[in-house]
C-alpha cells in the first residue's frame, strides 16, 4: 500500500482478492467474532452486491477471516493488522487502504452481526447527497433499538451523545454506534489527520463524532436498526474497558486529540 510519508499506521499485511469494483466501500472492523461475522459478510454481499467489502482483522484466532473463506464470500480485500492498538488502529488501517485505492467514501459497520446492512443504502443515499459525515443512529424517527441493554443505553443517551453534542454543536443521539459513513474529503481534511498514532483503542469515534461538525463538514444521523441478542450481552469491554470509554470521552471534549495548529 503506498501510504503517504505522514499517516502513521501498525504494521499489516494485505490480501486483494478482487479489483476496487465500487464507488464507495464498506470497512468492517474484527475480531473473533465467529460465525456471527460469516453469517454478516454473506448478507452484506447479498443484500448490497454493489459495493466492495473490506475487512480490517484485528488479529482473530477463531478461522472466521481465513482468506479461503472471505475469498468466496464476496469480500473485495482482507488487512490484518500486526501492531499494537484495538479498533482505532484497525481504523486507521481501512480508511488509508480505501484511500489509496480511490474509493469516494467508507462506510464503517462492526462485525459483530448487531447492524442490519439493509440500512447500508441509506448510508449511500447519505454520501451521495454531499454529507461527509453520517452517523446512524437507532435512537431517531425510524431507527430500532432491540434488546439495547439498559446500562448502555443510559450511557450514550444521558452521558455520551450530550457531551459530544455539546461541544461539536451538532445534536446527536447515538455517538458510540460503528455504523457510519465517511466522505473521503473529511478523512483527506488536514484540520481532522484521523493518520495519528494516538488513535489506538476507542479514541477516533469520539474525535471524529466532534471535529467534523465542529469544522463544519457537512453532518447528518440517519435511523438504523441495531439488535443485541436476547440474554447475557456478549462484549469485549469490560470494567475497566468502561472507565477507559469515559476517560477518552474526557480527552475528546477537551480537545485534547485536535491536531496541534503549525
Amino acid at each position: 500500500m503506498n501510504i503517504p510519508k505522514t499517516w502513521d499506521l501498525p504494521s499489516y499485511t494485505i490480501e486483494e482478492f478482487q479489483s476496487k469494483q465500487s464507488t464507495y466501500c464498506i470497512v468492517i472492523p474484527v475480531v473473533n467474532e465467529g460465525k456471527v461475522f460469516t453469517k454478516q459478510v454473506r448478507m452484506i454481499h447479498e443484500r448490497v452486491p454493489y459495493i466492495d467489502i473490506i475487512i480490517v482483522d484485528g488479529g482473530s484466532t477463531d478461522g472466521s477471516t481465513a482468506a479461503s473463506k472471505l475469498r468466496v464470500s464476496g469480500v473485495s480485500a482482507l488487512l490484518v493488522k500486526l501492531g499494537n492498538g484495538r479498533l482505532s488502529s484497525q481504523l486507521r488501517l481501512g480508511y488509508a487502504y480505501a484511500l489509496v485505492r480511490g474509493y469516494t467514501g467508507i462506510i464503517t459497520i462492526d462485525g459483530n452481526g448487531k447492524d442490519d446492512p439493509r440500512d447500508i443504502q441509506k448510508f449511500i443515499k447519505a454520501l451521495d447527497d454531499g454529507y461527509d459525515f453520517v452517523q446512524g443512529s437507532r435512537f431517531i424517527h425510524g431507527g430500532k433499538a432491540i434488546n439495547t441493554p439498559f446500562e448502555r443505553w443510559f450511557a450514550i443517551r444521558a452521558i455520551h451523545a450530550p457531551f459530544i453534542s455539546a461541544v461539536s454543536g451538532f445534536h446527536f443521539t447515538d455517538t458510540t454506534n460503528g455504523f457510519r459513513g465517511y466522505s473521503r474529503r473529511l478523512l483527506t481534511d488536514t484540520r481532522i489527520q484521523p493518520f495519528r498514532g494516538i488513535f489506538v483503542t476507542y479514541e477516533l469515534l469520539a474525535y471524529l463524532s466532534i471535529r467534523a461538525p465542529k469544522i463544519g463538514l457537512k453532518t447528518i444521523e440517519i435511523p438504523v436498526t441495531r439488535r443485541y441478542p436476547p440474554g447475557k450481552v456478549p462484549t469485549k469491554i469490560d470494567a475497566w474497558g468502561k472507565i477507559h470509554l469515559i476517560w477518552i470521552l474526557v480527552l475528546a471534549v477537551l480537545g485534547m486529540y485536535d491536531p496541534s495548529e503549525k
